[in-house]
């Protein structure tokens, strides 16, 4: 239904490309079906504009370089380009699509009393409950990167202390406080519903697919957009936007700066400022508070 084929032997046989190009605009194409069959879209006519800028930002939440997401936005539009030309579309909902570097720096921010509906969002009636509210808890808790939560291990954890200790860029590793909340909901996931979903194939990772298999980002992704639709919110939401709001939550009840960045694991406490949007009158009044010639 995607003509994906059809799309491979156009620019194998019109345009000359070689092997290796044709891989990668599969990998990139399959990459985009994958994530509008996760919107519910079965055909490319039904995607638009906006479903294309949820996939840019998807591609940027994955951690994929500029010019990787650059590399997809082109196949993205030449495979448009295509389905346009042969009349399998009748618009090219990829023609006002952004580049990265004309992207916003940092994603928004939730409220606290919309992290509560979120976090409250998963139905105790639900299977993955645990799962689901264990996964919340602990990405707000912690404000970890997706690719750090998708890699915890059992035995990262340590509960009791109200501790992880998480692998983050560079193979660096951390420890982040957790807090009784987010504790107790994967002590009780880890208790109630993980030795269910382990089929012998959850290589000791914490957060598991209903296969039993580690979660994978998309997955993340999609359990996260689920509850963020059942708590009413309307802004858009990712992975990244708790990671951020989790430092910007801290650093509005008064957190230190340097112990925000540590909990980050920012090798340079100015990305910290950016990340957290911190004016100059916040530094101001800190620098007031203070210094003894403030």
């Amino acid at each position: 239904m995607f003509q994906l084929d059809a799309f491979t032997d156009h620019l194998a046989v019109e345009r000359g490309l070689s092997p290796r190009t044709l891989d990668a605009y599969g990998r990139d194409l399959a990459r985009l079906v994958d994530f509008l069959q996760g919107r519910g879209l079965g055909r490319p006519g039904e995607a638009s504009a906006g479903d294309l800028r949820e996939f840019v930002y998807y591609l940027k939440d994955l951690g994929l370089q500029p010019s990787s997401i650059r590399r997809n936005i082109s196949a993205v539009r030449t495979y448009f380009a295509f389905l346009l030309a042969e009349g399998i579309v009748v618009t090219d909902p990829s023609e006002n699509l952004e580049l990265p570097k004309t992207w916003r720096r940092l994603p928004g921010v939730l409220a606290r009393d919309e992290v509560e509906r979120l976090l409250e969002a998963p139905e105790v009636t639900d299977r993955l409950y645990w799962r689901d509210k264990a996964l919340l808890e602990f990405a707000y808790a912690s404000g970890v990167r997706v690719s750090e939560l998708t890699a915890l291990r059992i035995r990262d954890l340590a509960l009791e202390e109200g501790f992880a200790t998480v692998v983050g860029k560079g193979a660096k590793e951390r420890l982040v406080p957790i807090g009784r909340s987010a504790a107790r909901a994967v002590s009780l996931y880890l208790r109630e519903l993980r030795p269910t979903l382990d089929r012998g194939a959850g290589r000791g990772i914490v957060f598991l697919n209903a296969a039993g298999t580690p979660l994978s980002r998309m997955g993340v992704w999609k359990i996260l957009r689920r509850h963020v639709r059942r708590a009413g919110i309307r802004k858009r939401v990712t992975p990244h936007t708790l990671r951020h709001s989790f430092a910007t939550h801290l650093l509005e009840g008064g957190a230190d700066l340097a112990a925000v960045q540590e909990m980050l694991g920012h090798a340079d406490i100015s990305t910290t400022q950016i990340y957290t949007h911190i004016d100059r009158e916040y530094l101001r009044e800190v620098h007031r508070q203070f210094h003894p010639r403030g």
